[in-house]
């Protein structure tokens, strides 16, 4: 090749391949191993380093796993299982230890014989914990031998040693995360407790244990809680349902295998009007479903029409049944154990593994038509739903047809009450959901023109949670929310399915008042989305916009707070000759004080606002405390208000 050819192709040769070894990979791209460098990749390190407990659980050989938020924010997690092998690796020449911590791809779970499922299958969890942790050190339990090794981002400090004699086993993991590498370290509290307990529904009779030592309860102890489950997936659906009206009483239960698949399914209807489908492989959650997923809803509908058929139920019937109409007020967990799943991506969200639709389908079809044929009054009650949900999608079906009729684009079919913004481009374009006209008022006023976009919603919208779908269509601030974003729901292969093709803004943004009936106000919108538009969530379009609750002056010096805390701070620094009377604090007790000015600084400035993003941490979690908080029964919600009261802060 002639110099000059070499020179225009910007001297790339064999010097500019990068050769990442190790652990290095993981450290520059963090995020391609455990999704993301935010809150959610921070817990996903605990959930990795819990897997491999899980595993031994799985194996038969660990019941106990303890996990320990501390101080710092580093977690220790411990079990009693086996102990990751400690002699020496043949091939790599260094303890099997400091393998599993330091190799990539390298772990017990590929051998059959020693993990016939697993949940950490790609063989990179422990040693990612490890690559993105300041510090890690490993205690092995096991031949009556004390074995532990330390490490720094995952370089070994030293070989792994002997340090002592027991006479217990296990592996305890203690990791802080390095804060060079994530955006945030603190650790939620809420977070780790509702995946571990589900944790403990999906592995029955093993003892999961919490305790948080950054905080102390009410009687002095460390806040603890300990998730232990007998009944397995059945306990997880009473759980979920806990505050629905259910039309059978005990949970119909599959466990049994097929074509070497162990399938394990929990379900039950209830009274309400949405679909609650929660599924798991080898104890991971896959929130976006997949192969077994299809495999149940499959099953589901052709054995219910099959059954109600044959009942003769359907005869007077004029409409068609869909298989919305079986699933309506079915809450159900699916739980598979595949030796080689195959997931998209390490984060694995959905599964792929064709051969998991047959096993689940003949799982459920057969164990379903059995309990339809010996429980003939609770299938009659669930046909009767089913009849009743037809009815109320047509009825759904033409509201939906009468709203989206209207929904034109371009502007003839917009809300009156939108100030519509003059860029066409969804993705730069916002819409702020404000409560009330005043508010609204000084949104439109203050806003910039270009990409912003508001509409003022008059009073709290309906409570979808109470009510069936067609009910949202006759709510005029619900049909001026969906007319105004563009989008559309049940046009597509799904009656629920909402259609984006359309959708006018990539950011929605709620803005509500800093009181009690501003976050009412924002929760029915929230509950709105989540059983409606919840792709909008999943997407990340959704956020909430996080206005001050103070102005401090102190003559020309004027600074906005967002926390109590925030003013109490701010006020002894702003006071003159340590006096904080000289310090004006105005509260704002709704958005309508604020002038334009005002809310553009705080509020709506990308430059200077804050705005959290809404994202589904659990999917089976935010159905259970939507419909605690949104449903009809009050026991599960005064529970919670009862647990939770504690938190809540009144401002004066």
């Amino acid at each position: 090749m002639s110099e000059e050819k070499a020179k225009n192709l910007g001297e790339y040769g064999a010097s500019n391949i990068q050769v990442l070894e190790g652990l290095e990979a993981v450290r520059k791209r963090p995020a391609m191993y455990i999704g993301d460098i935010g809150v959610r990749g921070l817990h996903h390190l605990i959930w990795e380093v819990v897997d491999n407990s899980i595993d031994e659980a799985l194996a038969g050989h660990c019941d106990t796993i303890k996990v320990t938020v501390n101080e710092d924010n580093s977690v220790t997690v411990e079990d009693n299982g086996r102990g990751i092998p400690t002699d020496m690796h043949a091939k790599e020449k260094k303890s099997a230890l400091e393998v599993v911590l330091t190799v990539l791809h390298a772990g017990g779970k590929f051998d059959k014989d020693t993990y016939k499922v697993s949940g950490g299958l790609h063989g990179v969890g422990v040693s990612c914990v490890n690559a993105l942790s300041e510090d890690l050190k490993a205690t092995v339990y096991r031949n009556g031998v004390i074995t532990e090794q330390e490490f720094k981002i995952g370089v070994p400090q030293y070989p792994a040693r002997q340090i002592g004699e027991t006479d217990r086993r296990g592996t305890t993991i203690h990791f802080k995360p390095d804060s060079s590498i994530f955006a945030i370290t603190e650790y939620k509290y809420e977070t780790i407790a509702n995946r571990l307990r589900e944790m403990s529904f999906l592995n029955a009779g093993i003892r999961i244990i919490l305790t948080d030592l950054r905080e102390k309860e009410d009687d002095g102890t460390m806040k603890s809680d300990e998730f232990y489950s007998e009944g397995g997936l059945v306990e997880f659906v009473q759980y979920l349902d806990v505050s629905r009206e259910k039309i059978i009483e005990v949970p119909i239960s599959i466990d049994t295998e097929k074509n070497g698949v162990p399938v394990q399914v929990a379900m039950n209807y209830n009274t309400s009007y949405s679909e609650n489908v929660v599924s798991y492989v080898n104890t991971i959650n896959t929130y976006e479903g997949g192969s077994h997923v299809s495999g149940f809803r499959r099953a589901l509908t052709r054995t219910l029409k099959s059954y109600a058929d044959k009942s003769g139920m359907l005869d007077k019937l004029k409409l068609e049944v869909s298989g919305d109409d079986f699933r309506e007020g079915l809450t159900a967990v699916i739980s598979v154990k595949v030796q080689e799943p195959q997931f998209e991506g390490q984060t694995k969200a959905k599964l792929g593994n064709s051969e998991v639709v047959g096993a689940v389908d003949s799982a459920v079809s057969e164990a379903l038509q059995s309990w339809l044929e010996e429980h003939p009054r609770e299938a009659k009650v669930i046909v009767g739903k089913v009849v009743l949900a037809a009815q109320a999608r047509h009825a759904a079906k033409k509201a939906r047809e009468m709203v989206q009729r209207k929904n034109i684009l371009g502007g003839g079919g917009l809300p009156g009450k939108l100030a519509d913004c003059a860029n066409s481009d969804p993705t730069v374009c916002e819409l702020y959901l404000v409560e009330g006209d005043s508010a609204g008022g000084s949104a439109k006023q203050g806003r910039d023109r270009d990409f912003q976009a508001i509409l003022p919603l008059k009073g709290k919208i309906l409570n979808v949670e109470k009510a069936h779908e067609h009910k949202i269509y006759d709510n005029e601030e619900i049909k001026n929310i969906l007319t105004a974003l563009g989008v559309k729901i049940g046009t597509l292969n799904d009656d629920k399915e909402l259609d984006l093709t359309n959708l006018r803004y990539h950011k929605i943004i709620i803005m509500t008042d800093a009181d009690i009936d501003g976050s009412h106000i924002r929760t029915l919108i929230l509950t709105l989305f989540f059983r409606y538009m919840r792709t909008l969530i999943e997407h990340g379009y959704l956020y909430i916009a996080l206005p001050p609750l103070y102005l401090l002056k102190r003559g020309k010096d004027e600074r906005y707070c967002w926390t109590e805390e925030e003013r109490k701070v701010l006020t002894a620094e702003m006071a003159k000759d340590g006096k904080e009377d000289s310090v004006g604090i105005q509260r704002y007790k709704g958005l309508g004080e604020m002038n334009p000015e005002q809310l553009w600084t705080t509020t709506m400035d990308p430059n200077f606002r804050t705005i959290k993003q809404v994202n589904i941490e659990s999917a089976a979690e935010a159905d259970h405390l939507f419909s605690v908080l949104m449903g009809d029964e009050v026991p599960p919600r005064r529970a919670f208000i009862e647990k939770n009261a504690k938190y809540a802060k009144i401002d004066t």
